[in-house]
């Protein structure tokens, strides 16, 4: 296998420093115990990953994801009594998200990431709120429907994500010899499928759909039929804090029952959205239908087959 990275920190350095001590550690007493006594709460978001978590045109993040995390953040003002508590936003990527959630810089993530049992082992997450395929993004005048289809040739996805595992397995399983590019946002991964520097960008189905809907040229790009994978999405949250899990899946059972979640979803999946008007056109799965039904924080895939 043929790899190469565009410039990311090394890991091993990242984690360490990371990891590390410092004025933003968690605190043994959990987070709703940090927030009160910090006075603040710190979301961790995306800045790219329409529609769920990205800057408009002011440079506030917004999306699907953060309006799940603000009901979160008021059930945490009503919770601690403090109706002015500061909430404060930090980008995250892939590499990023976790490490900055477990040394207590960020109190939740709000994005595009895949609860599965490897994760479990050092972050928590709330019930699902989304559940994503991996797909193939290509051009139309070339293109990639399975992954056989691209041998040997040069494909991207994101760092620190689980389609790079995927796509890493295929290679391996099938001999494909592919040329595996990491970039470190989904802006970037576009960009490199833009200029031909790669054939495919292999990424969840949703997020991709937002690239190419987003990109200079929407109708020249094509997304593969059938998933190599099913990734349901959580808010991530750090291990071992039952105390804020509960009142973060509280919120979302509450959006789920009531029906609200139908018209949030609606607004960023199925309507014009923000800065430039483009509308998803992603109705809502029948997966994630069954799982607002019947809400589950589950990391087997085949829950949601």
């Amino acid at each position: 296998m043929k790899s190469k990275l565009f410039a990311l920190p090394p890991v091993a350095a990242l984690l360490a420093v990371m990891l590390g001590a410092g004025p933003g550690q968690a605190q043994d007493g959990g987070t709703l115990a940090k927030i009160a006594d910090q006075g603040e709460i710190v979301i961790g978001h995306r800045d790219g990953a329409v529609p769920f978590s990205y800057y408009d045109d002011a440079q506030k993040p917004v999306g699907y994801a953060m309006d799940l995390c603000a009901a979160v953040v008021d059930a945490v003002k009503a919770r601690l009594d403090k109706p002015d508590l500061k909430v404060s936003y930090m980008p995250v990527t892939g590499t990023t998200r976790i490490p900055l959630l477990i040394n207590g810089t960020i109190d939740m993530e709000c994005g595009t990431t895949t609860n599965n049992a490897e994760r479990q082992k050092q972050v928590a997450f709330s019930d699902t709120y989304f559940v994503a395929g991996v797909r193939i993004l290509s051009k139309k005048d070339a293109p990639i429907n399975t992954m056989a289809e691209a041998k040997g040739k040069t494909v991207v996805t994101l760092a620190g994500t689980t389609s790079v595992k995927i796509i890493n397995d295929a290679n391996n399983a099938e001999n494909l010899g592919l040329t595996i590019l990491s970039a470190k946002d989904l802006a970037e991964g576009m960009l490199t499928l833009e200029t031909g520097r790669a054939a495919a960008l292999i990424f969840d189905d949703v997020s991709i759909a937002g690239a190419a809907a987003t990109s200079k040229t929407p109708d020249a790009y094509q997304i593969s039929p059938e998933p190599l994978s099913v990734e349901p999405y959580g808010i991530m949250l750090r291990r071992d804090d039952a105390d804020f899990k509960t009142l973060v899946d509280d919120t979302l059972v509450g959006l789920f029952s009531s029906g609200a979640i139908t018209g949030i979803y609606d607004t960023w999946f199925t309507q014009p959205i923000p800065p430039r008007g483009i509308n998803m056109n992603f109705p809502m799965s029948e997966q994630l239908a069954r799982v607002i039904a019947a809400p589950t924080d589950s990391p087997d895939p085949a829950v949601y087959e």
